[in-house]
């Protein structure tokens, strides 16, 4: 997962109210329900120390949310009486609606609530040419086309290649017809940024596409075996999405499990446990961290500073690096703010961790791979 939208997060001090809304539900009662929601929550936080200002403003942007059609949940960052982000989540939070307030923003259930939430072009092929739809857990949208014998662009809010200017050849061919599409997928994947590649259609159409794609985009391309015309069911989308996502997760799951034996220099590659996560965060060495969210040392105390890089594990470390300010934090809350400030992506490796393969898990819920350059 790219952190780098949470980095309006770190440009304020706490402390901070975090908010995870659930908006999964959707009945005739469901605006005065999310009215007493939007009370409930602002309780909570006062209860918790939060002060009126920030208690009102998560209060009033809960209750904004009485009419949202966001089909999962939201998340609320508030402080100082500000809301600072409010991203969508593809998957509505476990256990319902929850608040906290603590010096850092418990940014954590993102990972598995917005973090891997492939985007996905669908191709839908035949050997006149195809037709795009953008996939999200957000629902679809149009995202153009091609045929074979002109570049029929069809403009979209989420795609506009008219500035391409591409200069295609006319050719009443399958072969050449794949290479249009094929590249139009290129261009459409650039456009919308997205992570997976649908390819759906008779085998022969959907091989020959993939085989013309580019290098880069190979690993990203899943297929479905359908009939001209055929659309793909929502929960078929959502399997093939899972998938992705899955895959994902077991290769820096590996990456991490081979990087935990020492090079020929004596120095590993992956780091485990709080405090070597700590020491590679103060030497910006952390290159991806792996969570396990809600595992044991996620709700690890740490002790934190003003800047991203002023964490220890007892809080006269501090001290001792010339930090006169400090406060507790959870580590895993001290972690992604590290991450985000170094461009370090994290992820969430639970979904391929079944009970019978934990062992294999980072130690506490908390690994890393590291750079050493």
């Amino acid at each position: 997962m790219d952190l780098a939208f949470l980095h309006p997060l770190y440009e304020h001090q706490g402390p901070w109210a975090s908010v995870y809304v659930d908006l999964s539900r959707h009945t005739e009662d469901t605006p005065h329900e999310r009215e007493l929601t939007a009370a409930a929550v602002a309780r909570e936080l006062a209860e918790q120390g939060a002060d009126d200002a920030t208690c009102r403003a998560v209060r009033e942007a809960v209750d904004e949310l009485r009419h949202a059609t966001d089909p999962h949940g939201r998340a609320l960052f508030a402080c100082a009486g500000q809301v600072v982000l409010d991203p969508a989540l593809a998957r509505p939070p476990y256990g319902g609606t929850t608040a906290d307030w603590a010096p850092l923003p418990h940014v954590t259930p993102l990972l598995d609530l917005a973090g891997e939430d492939p985007v996905c072009v669908v191709a839908y092929i035949d050997r006149k040419g195809a037709d795009f739809e953008l996939r999200s857990a957000l629902g679809s949208s149009d995202a153009g086309g091609v045929t074979g014998r002109q570049w029929p662009v069809h403009r979209t809010s989420s795609a506009d290649w008219s500035e391409r200017h591409f200069q295609l050849r006319v050719e009443n061919t399958w072969e050449h017809n794949a290479a249009e599409i094929a590249d139009a997928l290129a261009v459409c994947q650039e456009e919308t940024g997205a992570d997976l590649l649908i390819l759906v259609g008779d085998d022969r159409e959907r091989r020959s596409v993939h085989e013309r794609l580019p290098l880069r985009l190979q690993e990203r391309v899943a297929e479905a075996s359908r009939g001209a015309g055929s659309r793909l069911l929502d929960d078929e989308v959502e399997g093939l999405r899972d998938d992705h996502v899955r895959a994902r997760a077991r290769e820096d799951l590996d990456r991490f499990l081979a990087a935990r034996s020492p090079d020929d220099e004596g120095r590993a590659g992956a780091a485990e446990g709080v405090p070597a996560l700590v020491e590679a965060a103060r030497e910006h060495r952390i290159d991806e961290l792996l969570v396990i969210p809600d595992a044991p040392d996620t709700h690890r105390e740490v002790w934190i500073g003003e800047d991203a890089d002023q964490v220890a594990v007892r809080r006269t470390e501090l001290k001792t690096l010339g930090e006169q300010n400090s406060w507790s934090a959870r580590a895993d809350d001290a972690l992604l703010r590290s991450a985000v400030m170094t461009g370090a992506p994290a992820i969430s490796v639970t979904p391929v961790l079944p009970p019978e393969t934990s062992q294999k898990a980072p130690v506490g819920g908390l690994g890393a791979l590291l750079r050493w350059k």
